[in-house]
């Protein structure tokens, strides 16, 4: 038996290994993105980063876990990143959060992910409960936290729904003039709402 034939036998060398989950990651957020949830299936997972389905199930197992892995690996680094936002001062962090989830959104590298999640969550709980840990756990409490209100959460939710509500119109319906409007002049005119959202009476 050569050593090339035992290796093929054996598990693949760990650079081998890595390359083919970042190829599994990769072609699920485009199918997810494309097709959502529902429609989207692991065969075509598999087919699309040309592995066997088998090799999908050894990496993350099922779907919801290909689906979670898949948007947590691309945008749960830039969410991580909302410290920022709730760093400085309050009369401000409106447009410190505009500005964040739009950065976010025109970024290539997170789109792709956050397309995904919008598109699967409308009609799909699995993908609605990755959209409400990423969203409300992870950036929506941060913000919350720093109000000094009641009804601080509510606050934050109503600043949030003002946010991926325009995201939709955007990117995923793209309504015009919006989804060619520059995002500064959409942070311009979203920040004072999402502040009156946040801190106002």
């Amino acid at each position: 038996m050569t050593a090339q034939t035992s290796r093929r036998r054996g598990r693949p060398p760990r650079a081998e290994s890595a390359d083919t989950r970042d190829r599994i990651l990769a072609a699920a957020r485009a199918q997810f993105s494309e097709r959502g949830y529902e429609k989207t299936s692991v065969r075509g997972i598999a087919k699309a980063a040309g592995v066997d389905p088998a090799l999908v199930h050894h990496y993350f197992g099922t779907k919801e876990q290909v689906f979670e892995a898949a948007i947590e690996d691309s945008v749960a680094p830039a969410i991580s990143a909302a410290d920022s936002v709730a760093d400085g001062p309050l009369d401000g962090v409106g447009e410190r959060l505009t500005r964040f989830f739009f950065g976010v959104w025109e970024n290539p590298a997170t789109r792709t992910s956050l397309l995904a999640v919008v598109r699967s969550a409308v009609n799909n709980e699995t993908a609605a409960a990755v959209f409400r840990h990423l969203v409300a756990a992870q950036l929506l409490r941060r913000i919350a936290g720093e109000l000094d209100a009641p009804d601080a959460e509510l606050r934050a939710e109503l600043a949030a729904a003002q946010l991926v509500g325009t995201a939709m119109l955007r990117y995923v319906i793209k309504v015009e003039p919006l989804a060619s409007a520059e995002p500064e002049q959409i942070v311009a005119r979203l920040a004072p709402v999402v502040q009156l959202h946040l801190t106002g009476s």
